[in-house]
């Protein structure tokens, strides 16, 4: 048998396995091992399937090999698995065991992967910062003062740090993106059609109009589209070749000001399509400011009460109960306290108050329908583009404790979501010495924070996203593929994790 190599991607592994040449119980075994070795620096594979994982693999030789056969996968810890809690980082939901595997469990054991366990995720799923008081804090593959974002961060960071070559999260509101963003490595978000919301924990039950959709964290474009052919069973094919793929672009990333090297990195991965011979046309970028500030008034219409009622009296950790406490002020206060903040200087909290909150049914059909304009013009779009580039997010990987400050960071992940188009994220770039300033002084908390994360981020990774315009099965995601091959950066397209040699 070969050597196991953590760093072997998902077709190199499903071919071994197939051609008798990968063992998979080797494969397995160093995954979990190799878990086991970050675990006290990265806390990020929170539950293990040691013993039943190996169980696993070594009955993959006595059954034909399926479509993922002997891949070592992580899942979110929102997906059920048999045996396992599902707990979202709240006390009161660690009691009950998971009775059944979620969907997309039973379908990555159908074909042939190996889930070793579940990923770290922010408490009720509610913050960019994978953080809980059930199982710790995540810290970023590189900088241990940073998270890996979230709120997919526990699986972005196993992926990172080459435990596992393939993880499953979940995205609402730039849940796979923005976690890829920050760790280097690739995400992929299917249409809902393709897988779904997965069988995920409901966290936002009554949630209108909008539902969390699974998919796949990878280390480069080629694993991740292995894991989407091997799991979906969808041909990925309809995409013209990069030299005939028309692309709209922006460098913007809606309410903050995107960091120097946002705006590089979206220049630089324009500049390789261009290179690579597909057409490329700077867009207004507006409409995608304000499918986000639509979708956040879409999430918020509730006043936070579904997410409340999983905490059944539970305190939560300080950066939801504020995001709690904004979002359940009633509809007659935000002007009042809105006002507050800009007299306070507080621009951008109070731009956010105006959009967001309570709303009673007709408000909330009003919000629905004012996707209608957005999806016009996206449709028109469609017809002389096939995708779009621009940031994940207006910055590098965020500093511990400021998640909830800069929630709008991951304003440009939102208009994938509001419509349901397929999007990826591929890292393009590193942070430059010279690009940890370069924002005005200010006194605003947002911006404040935003300055902080800026300073010290020399060599953090910076990802661009792909959002597909065409909206056929397997179409959209092949789209999203070929462009973010063609920008990818150069080598195996993300920023090497020390855990990786």
């Amino acid at each position: 048998m070969d050597e196991p190599d953590h760093r072997r991607g998902v077709a190199g592994i499903i071919a071994g396995v197939a051609g008798g040449t990968v063992d998979p119980v080797d494969g397995v075994a160093e995954a979990i091992d190799r878990c086991r070795h970050t675990h006290a620096d990265l806390n990020a594979l929170v539950q293990s399937r040691g013993a039943e994982a190996i169980a696993e693999a070594s009955r993959l030789a006595d059954s034909p090999p399926g479509r993922l056969a002997g891949v070592p996968v992580s899942v979110k810890e929102c997906f059920a698995v048999r045996g396992m809690v599902t707990t979202l980082g709240i006390r009161g939901l660690a009691l009950a065991l998971d009775r059944n595997d979620a969907a997309i469990v039973t379908r990555l054991q159908a074909a042939g992967a190996v889930v070793i366990g579940k990923g770290n995720v922010p408490q009720a799923l509610y913050l960019h910062e994978t953080d809980n008081p059930v199982w710790g804090r995540t810290a970023h593959p590189t900088d241990a003062a940073r998270g890996p974002g979230g709120s997919s961060g526990g699986d972005a960071a196993l992926v990172a740090a080459g435990c596992v070559p393939l993880a499953i999260g979940n995205d609402l509101a730039g849940s796979i993106r923005q976690p890829a963003h920050a760790c280097g490595i690739v995400g992929l978000l299917p249409r809902a059609e393709t897988l779904g919301a997965g069988g995920a924990f409901e966290t936002m039950p009554r949630l209108i109009g909008q539902r969390s959709r699974a998919g796949f964290l990878a280390r480069t474009v080629d694993d991740a589209e292995a894991g989407f052919r091997g799991l979906c069973g969808t041909p990925v094919v309809g995409a013209p070749p990069v030299h005939r793929l028309r692309v709209g672009w922006w460098d913007e990333a809606g309410p903050l000001a995107p960091s120097l090297a946002v705006r590089r990195a979206v220049a630089l991965a324009v500049e390789r399509l261009a290179a690579s011979g597909a057409t490329v046309t700077r867009l207004d970028p507006e409409v995608a400011a304000e499918a986000a500030w639509v979708h956040l008034g879409i999430l918020s219409a509730d006043g936070g009460a579904d997410i409340r009622r999983l905490f059944a009296g539970e305190r939560p950790i300080d950066p939801v109960r504020r995001l709690l406490a904004l979002a359940g002020i009633p509809g007659w206060a935000r002007g009042i306290v809105a006002g507050a903040c800009v007299w306070g200087g507080r621009a951008l909290e109070a731009r956010a108050l105006r959009r967001t909150g309570p709303r009673r049914s007709a408000a909330r059909e009003a919000l629905l329908s004012s996707r209608d304009p957005i999806d016009a013009i996206v449709a028109r779009w469609a017809t002389a583009y096939d995708c779009i580039v621009c940031p994940v997010s207006a910055l590098p990987a965020l500093r511990h404790g400021s998640a909830s400050r800069l929630l709008l960071a991951a304003s440009p992940c939102l208009l994938a979501n509001l419509l349901d188009l397929a999007a990826g994220a591929v890292p393009v770039t590193a942070v430059r010495g010279d690009e940890e300033a370069g924002r005005p002084r200010s006194n605003d908390p947002v911006e404040v924070a935003a300055i902080e994360t800026d300073r010290g981020s020399a060599g953090l990774p910076v990802a661009v996203q792909v959002i597909a315009l065409d909206r056929r099965p397997g179409t959209a995601e092949a789209i999203v593929l070929e462009a973010m091959r063609a920008m990818a950066m150069a080598g195996r397209g993300g920023v090497t994790s020390p855990f990786v040699g």
